[in-house]
């Protein structure tokens, strides 16, 4: 058995047991990658696929815990890597970033300029999208660290721990009517033409929730992964608008030009940001400084806990 029959399984499996997929991805030929999984099964005296034809159909029980035993492999190997990268190359080389769009536009930019000051030879490659495409980006390994307020936690695969606490707002016209009201509700809010985020993105779950929780259907006639569209399309007057607090934080005041911003964390409560990597994977050392730039909470002692399984949370 060998290291190319393993990824060819893994990817088979990762493809819905499309071969034609796989070998799309491994860049070699379909029947190559038919022949090295067979091969690999009759070594082991055992069918890790059940087959209809020659199209894969779905994966035996010993085929599950020869593909965990695989993952397992793997990953040791892309340990190995690291560690000879980490030694050898002296703190150069690459790290890889898996995020959303409104934790890179918003949140990275400092810790990253940081990272650049302490580690010169080290080179970033940010990855953004959906909370849900960031934790698979973590277990595929095309990332080492991510970044994101939706879904991280809900992979067994990750291990992830809270990274900072923020709270939404609403970005409204100077001259709306809710622009003068001192205290606001849920029940104000509702009755307005909403712009916020798309369902997966940046908090949006607790929107919801608050919503639900009160029996209120919400308005929403604009949905956005980029606050700063959503504060376009306010200007523009299609309606007000809810952001995280991070897309306007580094404003002196909570007057915004023609806008009037104002806090809703006592109406939709607070989100959590959480920092994420996957389980078992070796983290270099500039991977551990990264973490402890994105908050005063994280040092690598606790991520290090964390990784050995530890520590699975922390309170913020």
């Amino acid at each position: 058995m060998n290291l190319h029959q393993f990824r060819f399984v893994q990817e088979a499996a990762r493809r819905n047991l499309n071969l034609t997929e796989a070998a799309k991805a491994l860049h070699t030929s379909q029947p190559g990658v038919s022949k090295a999984i067979i091969e690999l099964e009759e070594e082991l005296g055992v069918d890790i696929f059940a087959r209809h034809g020659k199209r894969l159909r779905r994966i035996t029980e010993p085929g599950q815990h020869v593909l965990k035993s695989i993952e397992i492999i793997m990953r040791e190997i892309g340990n190995l890597k690291r560690i000879g990268e980490q030694f050898s190359a002296q703190d150069s080389g690459t790290l890889s970033i898996a995020t959303t769009h409104t934790q890179a536009r918003y949140v990275l930019p400092v810790p990253v300029a940081k990272l650049r000051v302490a580690y010169p030879k080290v080179n970033i490659s940010l990855h953004q999208g959906a909370p849900d495409q960031v934790a698979k980006m973590l277990i595929d390994e095309v990332a080492e660290i991510g970044i994101a307020t939706e879904s991280l936690s809900d992979y067994a695969e990750l291990v992830t721990l809270p990274c900072y606490e923020w709270q939404h707002v609403l970005v409204l016209p100077g001259d709306h009517p809710l622009a003068r009201k001192e205290r606001l509700t849920l029940e104000d809010i509702a009755h307005e033409s909403l712009i916020t985020y798309h369902p997966s993105f940046t908090g949006r779950t607790r929107i919801d929730h608050a919503f639900a929780q009160r029996k209120l259907v919400p308005r929403i006639v604009l949905e956005a992964i980029d606050s700063d569209v959503i504060t376009t399309y306010v200007r523009l007057g299609l309606g007000i608008g809810i952001v995280a607090e991070v897309a306007v934080r580094d404003l002196k005041s909570l007057e915004v030009g023609d806008l009037v911003i104002r806090p809703l964390g006592h109406l939709l409560g607070q989100n959590i940001t959480r920092v994420a990597f996957k389980r078992g994977a070796y983290l270099r050392n500039f991977v551990y400084k990264f973490a402890e730039l994105l908050s005063d909470r994280l040092d690598r002692n606790l991520i290090a806990k964390a990784m050995s399984g530890h520590v699975n949370d922390y309170e913020l």
